[in-house]
């Protein structure tokens, strides 16, 4: 997107430059014939043109126009994640980038993607406000703490890309930096297999429900009505609240739910489900959320990843 990006801006730039230096152009003009002592005639002008007045009003109305559509274009389409997307989970924290790939591998301050290959970055901060800014893909997004943001992009050259964060964060915000390191599909795959694999966000995400003894009243599966809310098939579909509204469990709901279980209570059951605000870190929260996703594409009958 970068190529596209760059020719908005530099659209903008010219036609902030052609009318800046037209009207600079004309004030010194105007400003130096109607000067004190010119001869110049100041009689009143015995009427208004309508090409005139039709252009200054429509010329500048198409071409705003045509800068807004041209921006909301390239903005969708930032915003428009590829289905084909690679998944990195990405963490925020002072001061410091934490990223984990699909198979678990983790880095910090260092991404390595393929090229050619879309990315998609699944984002939270720890702590407080971030901002994922990598200059080179011209793509930037804030990091919210207790909120999921995204921003994707596809590296079309090898090589290494300055990685920012873009909101003052605190003492040490000018630290907070890593580098995006894009290599050929083979180079990729021999760094895959030089590094130390670790356990996938699913799995990790499988051992803390297991940990946190969810299943003791979360079941999977069974013909005894469990405590809570069954778990198979949630993500992605639309859950009735005791007040008779209803939301779309998507990985925000599923976060809020965990830690914040009473914020909204599934129709027909009780608030009998204690907090894990404080109790769960975002890394953790991360693998959780994946666990819980993956259900929806599970079998009744089966609680692992």
């Amino acid at each position: 997107m970068a190529g596209e990006v760059d020719a908005l801006l530099f659209f903008l730039l010219a036609v902030s430059t052609v009318m800046t230096v037209g009207i600079a152009l004309a004030i010194v003009f105007l400003a130096f014939k109607y000067r004190r002592g010119s001869k110049a005639s100041r009689q009143k002008s015995g009427g208004s043109s309508a090409v005139l007045e039709t252009a200054w009003i429509g010329i500048p109305f198409v071409l705003s126009m045509g800068m807004f559509v041209w921006g909301a274009s390239v903005y969708f389409r930032l915003f428009d994640m590829p289905a084909d997307a690679m998944e990195v989970h990405v963490v925020g924290k002072q001061w410091m980038w934490k990223f984990q790939h699909p198979d678990g591998r983790r880095e910090i301050n260092e991404l390595h993607v393929p090229v050619g290959q879309p990315v998609r970055l699944n984002m939270i901060s720890q702590d407080v406000i971030h901002s994922m800014y990598v200059p080179a893909f011209r793509v930037k997004h804030d990091v919210l703490p207790g909120r999921y943001t995204s921003l994707w992009f596809e590296a079309t050259r090898t090589g290494a890309y300055h990685l920012f964060c873009a909101e003052y964060c605190g003492t040490q915000h000018s630290l907070m930096k890593g580098r995006v390191v894009v290599l050929e599909p083979t180079e990729y795959q021999a760094w895959l297999a030089g590094t130390k694999p670790g356990q996938t966000p699913v799995e990790a995400g499988a051992m803390l429900f297991e940990e946190l003894r969810c299943a003791t009243c979360h079941r999977v599966a069974g013909t005894e009505r469990p405590r809570c809310p069954p778990l198979e098939n949630l993500f992605g579909a639309e859950v009735e609240l005791a007040d008779n509204s209803r939301v779309t469990a998507d990985e925000a709901y599923l976060r809020e739910s965990v830690l914040r279980p009473n914020a909204k209570i599934v129709k027909g059951y009780t608030a009998a489900m204690p907090p894990f605000e404080g109790q769960i870190g975002e890394e953790g929260m991360n693998d959780l959320v994946a666990y819980l996703k993956s259900l929806a594409a599970k079998k009744p009958g089966s609680t692992q990843p």
